[in-house]
């Protein structure tokens, strides 16, 4: 341990006599160890870190077998909690959004409806009052209760110790407030924050869907606790033998029900499905900006080493051992590396604090809980001696073959320096070609980005604001329903400046399009197995076609002659007329979705995104808002003037019609963020990190161009006055460094077309074939080879020989 005390004095007694050494080695490994430890948190909080419940390992998620079909129905959730002889228990939630008003403020609301059980599944246990239980369960809308989330209740109850009693109203029903949730409780998903709990059996009497009893509206995630003797594939295969017996007791509804288990947190497949992947992906990619910047330091370190050569052959003809002097070389790296860690992870502690404060979608109710904990510190120190390690043995071999009689006599020169400089030109190349990797995948989430934002969406976003509302908040339903949303649309038109005006009741690329299966005409056998395909399907108003900017390539648009009294109708995309006519032309055709459901088609439009701007073309049909009521309402407005001016004036008109129904506005390009979320992201993250690439190879570059010139400058002021020539100055200077920087760009480029394959799970269009990033790729690195080289080329150029000699 002495011995070890003296080895880190004497690195730090090194590294204080070459200060520009040190910092650039501290800041060069700070921003290398920064951005993993940044990726692995997210990675730790994401993937990693069990859920804040007791025994999280046993939980799981009880999927359909088909891979993106996460939800169940809620017959099937009492059937597969009954049947089972591997779960302890099973609980039922769902996600939903409400008006919630307390008599003098009413606020829009995301909550969880979930089974009585759900808490005690959890083992959670409340901060004030109680939560309600399965025992307070007796048939729908027997629990009008509400458990509050612990910032709901201090943003918008002022932290009353009172709470539990407090009465309620959700979309006009009264409930009452039993309770408040732990501040960290926010239920099983990681990224969703809801406001409250409520009971699922509430809400029949004013939901048009009755999914209590119908077996195939699949709208709800189950979530098991495992028996502790009880393996999941043993767990799997209890619940697929559940399924097989739905499926024959329930052919219609349940054939092909199969069951399979997911790790909970991510809701499923809506955002475990891309966002596993490439976490891990930035992880690794992380890991490259790590491997980048250890490449720089040492070339940096190998360069020192040679310049120290003569010290340290001074050092072992007086009687030091070799192994003494590498352990003091790796020592002084480890110390650099720990100071540099120690930055890079206080920058990242600060960085994954804001992002923990950061709500990314407006209106959302989500946040990314990303606190360093133990095992981020941990890794950041093993990251940090490791590369500590890894480049402070780079001088190893150079010290083993030094011979110091060799070297006192004849100085830092001999075969031995160039074996040193082709070490060097080697980690040159490998930084440069890791470098160009993370560039080339920056520039594909640069250019995946800008595509995303100008796709064929079947829809023009620009230009339109947005109404949007749910009716059941001032109490409407069905045909009462239509009326108002009528009256609101004529009110609306009405104003100056408005071009179109339509409502529809979910926005495609909103937060989530309902499907359902198609038949062919003649059906009379509606198993799942028989549909013709699956279909996204929207209820819509008059207009709304000419307001969203969809393009009706035949047939007619939905009048409001339409109703419950006419003929059933559909509008259908282009994808659903080829799909199930083999032709576009399916005006007068007829499908259906059901034994009793068949309809007319009238109309065919362009195909459109309908729930990610990744997915393969869906089939989707319209429906008339008349023969279809729906509560949930998205008015959109096409106007001529700005979307700052037109919003006053719908907030001014829907006010007047009913005060009591709360109304979002927003630019229908921002109501995008949710689906552009995944691309945003991508691009920041590898932005950052090509920028941090950049910044390593410009240094990289630059230290061995300096190195190169600083060398050999006697010997290029020799050639100048024997009469070289400046391109032959520049050539001999740094034509092996431009070659290495055209070589690992090369080969850069090659590996970023293999890694960035992953992009296109999230990124719209992402290709690292396109002619634009090839060119900004070329073009970046041509710029960082001419940044880096331009002092270096300016020494060599300015080389006085004559003043030179007379030094000499």
């Amino acid at each position: 341990m002495t011995g070890i005390v003296l080895d880190v004095r004497f690195a730090l007694r090194q590294l204080r006599r070459s200060p520009s050494f040190a910092i650039t080695a501290v800041v060069t490994l700070a921003l290398g160890i920064g951005a993993n430890v940044v990726a692995f948190g997210v990675l730790n909080a994401v993937l990693l870190k069990p859920l804040d419940v007791p025994r999280p390992d046993r939980l799981y998620n009880v999927e359909q077998q088909q891979e993106g079909n996460d939800n169940q129905s809620y017959p099937d959730y009492v059937d597969f909690r009954s049947r089972n002889h591997t779960f302890s228990d099973m609980a039922a939630y769902r996600l939903e959004d409400a008006g919630l008003s307390t008599g003098s403020a009413t606020y829009k609301c995301w909550y969880y409806k979930v089974s009585g059980n759900y808490f005690d599944l959890l083992g959670a246990n409340p901060q004030r009052g109680r939560f309600f239980h399965e025992s307070d369960e007796h048939g729908p809308n027997s629990a009008p209760y509400i458990v509050l989330s612990e910032q709901f209740w201090e943003r918008n109850f002022a932290s009353d110790p009172n709470i539990a009693g407090t009465k309620v109203e959700i979309n006009k029903h009264p409930f009452t407030v039993v309770g408040v949730a732990p501040r960290e409780f926010h239920g099983n998903d990681l990224f969703i924050w809801p406001d409250f709990w409520m009971p699922i059996i509430e809400g029949q009497d004013y939901e048009s869907t009755e999914f209590l009893t119908w077996r195939g509206n699949h709208n709800l995630w189950i979530l098991g606790r495992v028996k502790p003797e009880v393996t999941v594939q043993q767990a799997t295969e209890d619940l697929t033998g559940v399924a097989y017996g739905l499926a024959k007791q329930y052919p219609n509804t349940d054939d092909g029900l199969g069951a399979r288990l997911a790790k909970p947190g991510l809701m499923g497949d809506v955002l475990g499905g891309p966002a596993r992947p490439f976490i891990a992906g930035v992880m690794a990619l992380a890991l490259l900006v790590l491997l980048a910047a250890c490449a720089n330091l040492a070339s940096l370190f190998a360069a020192r080493s040679a310049d120290r050569s003569r010290e340290l052959a001074i050092r072992m003809a007086v009687g030091s051992s070799r192994w003494h002097i590498v352990r003091q070389l790796v020592t002084e790296a480890v110390v650099v590396a720990c100071v540099g860690g120690a930055l890079g992870t206080v920058l990242s502690s600060a960085l994954l604090k804001a992002l923990t404060r950061w709500q990314p979608i407006a209106g959302f109710p989500i946040h990314v809980t990303v606190n360093a904990d133990a095992r981020v510190y941990f890794v950041a120190l093993v990251l940090s001696v490791g590369s500590g390690m890894l480049f402070g043995l780079v001088p190893l071999r150079q010290v083993w073959a030094t011979s110091s009689a060799q070297l006192i006599k004849i100085g830092a020169t001999g075969s031995e320096v160039f074996r040193r400089f082709t070490l060097r030109e080697a980690l040159l190349g490998i930084q440069i070609a890791l470098c160009t990797l993370l560039v080339t995948a920056s520039f594909v989430a640069l250019r995946g980005m800008q595509r995303s934002l100008h796709a064929p969406l079947g829809f023009e976003p620009y230009g339109a604001t947005l109404a949007v509302t749910d009716l059941h908040m001032g109490g409407y339903k069905d045909a009462a329903a239509v009326r108002v949303q009528k009256r609101m649309l004529d009110e609306l038109g009405r104003l100056p400046d408005v071009a179109a005006v339509g409502s529809i009741n979910e926005t495609p690329l909103g937060t989530g399009g309902s499907s359902t299966s198609v038949y062919r005409p003649g059906t009379s056998d509606f198993r799942p197995t028989n549909r013709a395909f699956g279909s996204k399907y929207y209820s819509m108003s008059p207009g709304y076609f000419a307001a969203a900017g969809t393009h009706l390539l035949m047939g007619r648009d939905f009048t409001w002659q339409d109703d419950s009294t006419a003929t059933r109708v559909a509008i259908v995309n282009e994808r659903f007329a080829r799909s199930l006519f083999g032709r576009a032309d399916a005006i007068g055709e007829r499908f259906q979705t059901g034994p009793n459901d068949s309809y007319q088609v009238v109309g065919v439009v362009e195909n459109g995104k309908y729930d990610s701007l990744t997915e393969s073309p869906w089939a989707a049909m319209f429906f008339p808002l008349g023969q279809n009521p729906d509560t949930d309402t998205t008015i959109v407005v096409r106007s001529k003037v700005a979307d700052a001016d037109m919003a006053p004036e719908m907030a001014r008109v829907l006010g007047q019609i009913d005060p009591n129904v709360p109304f979002s506005l927003e630019k229908w390009s921002d109501g995008l963020s949710l689906v552009l979320f995944p691309a945003r992201v991508a691009t920041a993250c590898l932005g950052v990190m090509g920028l941090l690439a950049a910044v390593l190879a410009v240094t990289g570059v630059f230290g061995l161009a300096m190195y190169s010139v600083s060398k050999r400058i006697r010997e290029f002021g020799i050639r100048v006055a024997l009469g070289a020539l400046p391109r032959h100055v520049m050539r001999s200077a740094l034509g092996r460094t431009l070659i290495l920087l055209v070589a690992g760009s090369a080969a850069g480029l090659l590996l970023g077309a293999l890694a960035s394959q992953l992009l296109a799970q999230i990124v719209y269009s992402a290709t690292p074939r396109d002619p634009a990033v090839f060119a900004g790729v070329v073009g970046t690195m041509i710029l960082l080879g001419l940044l880096a080289t331009w002092i270096p080329a300016r020494r060599a150029l300015g080389i006085d020989p004559a003043r030179l000699l007379r030094e000499e």
